[in-house]
């Protein structure tokens, strides 16, 4: 090449250069920054209704379950005077002829409800039988707030105190009570110590990073807070709360749920922006309350993190302008060696992988043409995915209404099956299995009683003790349940915890009377589950008995009925409080 050829193709290729690299800062910049102070902005108001949406559904959540424990509390107190008018000793709470008998039913109510610390059953004079871990007689305020439920009782009315603190501990408690009466005419009371250590943990459970959830009463005092050693239960905090405060302020009508913006004070006297939310209880006259800090917000949701990692990424992006300006303009090999490795991220299934769209129009029209056929493949595939977890979805929905009719053919055991795939799912995953045969353990659990479809109405819903006759028409129900299933070849893998989950270890279940290995996995866990669950609810032949009992039941058959390691594995999740007694039908 002529030396003046070569110095006018060096020149044209500088100047080539600073237009491009003085065109990438200008349009990459400039937005960017544009973009950043728009996000930040955006950011932050975003930050504040993500708060005010996180704040509203915990207080409504625990608005509820606060309600629904008072209600809770409430049947049980009513539950117990319907055995006194059962009986006949809600004429005469105090009559000594059935004292002893009244004393264990006491002990018993107590002994079974781990919230209840002390219960009395008292005549009109206000005498008759308690039980439980405290005295009335040494707690002032125990003693005060049976006194006023006495009162509530002779007017025929529920009573629910206030709450005050127990103990050293300034243990959370109120006193709920319900009158007796017969033939319209009042007969005495009962009445129970509660305590609310179960609220207390869910408002601790709510109370974090920085945010504080507490619960008041009608007047502004505490009824449960997460500090409860300084902020002990019956504490007025009408005038350091601003949201108790304007609360107190508003007809009871208007009480419902608001969020509120307020200044507070922290410890140095500087003034602190929070935000703050209550949710009515009005059946309780209480509200829950939930407050935090916008900076603390702000903290958690990475917002100064934000500003400097854009800041950084500007930085970042001008440097790779200025880079990718230079190689731009030494020619156009670069943008076909990105469609180069588009198409390998194409066949590696990444069908996010766009390619640039630069260089010369052939270039540019084929990068176009690529990025509209990764776009084609990858909302294609995205539509598969979406069909196959819908068909996944409805096949488990399936599953979950078939073992849900099951179950309604007996009134004892509406829930069974959704209660034994949970315990089933929760002791595989301690043994370690896969998740393909913890899936497949689930479903299979939650059809086990299939058969039962089969089994006569008469001998299914049988309140007594059935005859070895209607005993050998139940056992039919495992070789029911698996030849209803075994036409579903989706099913094939279901069909032995179906089938085989009355084996025992030593060979003396049925249907087969197979023993040790011959037995499935799946079908010993399900055997443990289903056992654990009809020891823990109540069945026409039995009550229901607690987790220690079951627990003791269980590991007296390992061997000879269970096999060892699940009941190891049954000990261990409820050792950790992975696995907990439930009447309801959970969603597995």
């Amino acid at each position: 090449m002529p030396i003046e050829a070569l110095k006018q193709h060096t020149t044209r290729r500088l100047r080539i250069l600073w237009i491009v690299l003085g065109a990438l800062l200008v349009v990459s910049i400039t937005p960017l920054w544009l973009y950043h102070r728009q996000v930040l902005r955006l950011s932050e108001e975003k930050l504040q209704d993500t708060e005010r949406v996180q704040q509203s559904e915990i207080t409504r959540s625990l608005a509820s379950e606060t309600l629904q424990f008072e209600q809770n509390l409430r049947e049980q107190l009513l539950s117990q005077r319907q055995v006194l008018s059962l009986t006949g000793w809600i004429e005469n709470v105090d009559d000594p002829a059935h004292a002893p008998q009244l004393a264990r039913l006491l002990q018993s109510f107590v002994e079974n409800n781990q919230n209840i610390l002390y219960v009395t059953a008292v005549n009109q004079q206000a005498k008759g039988q308690s039980a439980g871990s405290i005295s009335a007689d040494q707690d002032p305020f125990v003693g005060g707030a049976l006194k006023r439920a006495f009162t509530a009782s002779i007017q025929g009315l529920n009573f629910v105190s206030e709450p005050f603190a127990l103990g050293k501990n300034n243990r959370p408690a109120l006193v709920v009570s319900v009158p007796l009466s017969l033939n319209g005419q009042f007969t005495g009371m009962i009445a129970s110590v509660v305590s609310i250590d179960r609220l207390l943990e869910r408002i601790r459970d709510a109370s974090v990073r920085e945010r504080t959830v507490f619960i008041v009463d009608g007047h502004g005092h505490i009824v449960a807070h997460p500090d409860s050693a300084e902020v002990v239960p019956g504490r007025d905090v009408t005038s350091t709360s601003p949201v108790v405060g304007h609360l107190k302020e508003l007809p009871q009508e208007l009480r419902a749920t608001e969020t509120m913006h307020f200044i507070e004070q922290d410890k140095n006297g500087h003034p602190v922006e929070m935000i703050g939310t209550y949710s009515t209880i009005p059946e309780l006259g209480w509200t829950v309350i939930a407050e935090r800090s916008i900076d603390s917000a702000r903290i958690d949701a990475g917002v100064k993190e934000l500003t400097a990692q854009a800041l950084s990424f500007v930085v970042g992006v001008t440097l790779v302008a200025l880079l990718f300006g230079y190689l731009f303009a030494l020619g156009i090999t670069r943008p076909i060696r990105g469609l180069v490795e588009s198409v390998r991220a194409i066949s590696r299934a990444e069908f996010h992988e766009r390619v640039r769209v630069e260089g010369a129009a052939e270039i540019s029209e084929l990068a176009e043409t690529f990025n509209h056929m990764a776009g084609d493949i990858e909302e294609y595939v995205e539509r598969l995915k979406q069909a196959a977890a819908e068909n996944r979805e409805l096949f488990l929905g399936s599953i979950r209404m078939l073992a849900a009719a099951i179950d309604e053919k007996d009134p004892y055991t509406r829930g069974h099956s959704g209660r034994v795939a949970k315990y089933s799912i929760i002791i595989a995953e301690y043994m370690g299995l896969e998740s393909e045969d913890i899936d497949r353990l689930r479903i299979s659990a939650l059809l086990h009683d299939v058969g039962k479809i089969g089994v006569d109405d008469r001998v299914l819903k049988k309140p007594g003790k059935l005859t070895d006759e209607e005993f050998d028409l139940m056992k039919q129900h495992p070789s029911k349940g698996a030849n209803i299933m075994r036409p579903v070849a989706q099913l094939k893998d279901m069909l032995p915890g179906i089938e085989l989950h009355h084996e025992r270890m030593d060979g003396a279940g049925y249907p087969y009377g197979l023993a040790g290995d011959q037995i499935p996995m799946m079908a010993r866990i399900i055997a443990v589950a289903d056992t654990f669950d009809a020891i823990t609810t109540n069945r026409p032949y039995q009550s229901a008995m607690d987790l220690e009992f079951a627990l003791g039941r269980i590991r007296s058959l390992a061997i000879s009925k269970f096999d060892p390691n699940v009941v190891a594995a049954l000990d261990a999740a409820v050792a950790s409080g992975r696995l907990r007694l439930t009447a309801a039908l959970v969603e597995v």
